[in-house]
C-alpha cells in the first residue's frame, strides 16, 4: 500500500493510514476513510470517533491491543474530510480486499455507511442494514465470513440518540463472538 501510487489521495495526505491492532485476531473492523487526526498519526480511528469506538468496544470486552484488528476502505485522507469519491473507493477496493484476505478474519465488522456500501456493494442506507448479519467473500478469499454493520462513531457523536441502536448492535456482536 505504501508504494501504491494509483490513488491521487496519497499526494495530499500526510501519512498512509494502514491498520492497527492484532492481525492474528479473528475479528476485523473496516471503516470509511482516515480523518484529520488519523492522517497526522498514521493510525486508523485515533481521533475523537476512534476514542468513542474504543470505549464502546471495551464494554463488550474488545480492545485493539489484544483481540481485534482495524483498517479503512481508504488508506489516505480525502482533503477537507470530504466524502470519498466512488472512483477513489474503486481504485482502493482490490487493496482492501487483499488486506481482508491476508488477515483472514472469521468475522468482519463494517463501520459506517461508506465501508458498508463499498464492501457489501449495497446502496441501501446503513440504518436499513445495521442489525443484520451478512456474508462476505471476495476473489482472494477461500471462504465467506459473517459481517456485522455498525454506525460510524462520528455519526454517534453527531446523533447521540442513535447510541441506543448502537448498543443493541454491540450486544449482538458480543453474542455472535461468543457463539463463534
Amino acid at each position: 500500500v505504501r508504494i501504491f501510487n494509483g490513488c491521487s489521495l496519497k499526494k495530499t495526505a500526510t501519512n498512509t493510514v494502514f491498520s492497527h491492532g492484532v492481525a492474528a485476531s479473528r475479528l476485523m473492523f473496516v471503516g470509511d476513510a482516515p480523518g484529520d487526526e488519523e492522517d497526522r498519526s498514521g493510525v486508523p480511528f485515533s481521533g475523537p470517533s476512534g476514542q468513542l469506538l474504543d470505549k464502546m468496544l471495551s464494554f463488550i470486552g474488545l480492545n485493539r491491543d489484544t483481540n481485534f484488528y482495524i483498517t479503512n476502505c481508504l488508506f489516505w485522507r480525502p482533503p477537507g474530510n470530504r466524502q470519498p469519491s466512488a472512483d477513489e473507493l474503486e481504485i482502493c477496493r482490490p487493496l482492501v480486499e487483499k488486506h481482508i484476505a491476508l488477515v483472514n478474519p472469521t468475522m468482519l465488522v463494517l463501520v459506517g455507511g461508506t465501508a458498508t456500501s463499498t464492501l457489501l456493494n449495497d446502496t441501501r442506507g446503513i440504518t436499513r442494514l445495521r442489525g443484520q448479519v451478512f456474508s462476505y467473500q471476495n476473489t482472494y478469499m477461500a471462504e465467506a465470513v459473517s459481517v456485522h454493520v455498525i454506525y460510524h462513531p462520528s455519526y454517534l457523536l453527531r446523533q447521540p440518540l442513535a447510541k441506543k441502536q448502537a448498543w443493541a448492535d454491540l450486544l449482538a456482536l458480543k453474542q455472535a463472538l461468543s457463539a463463534a
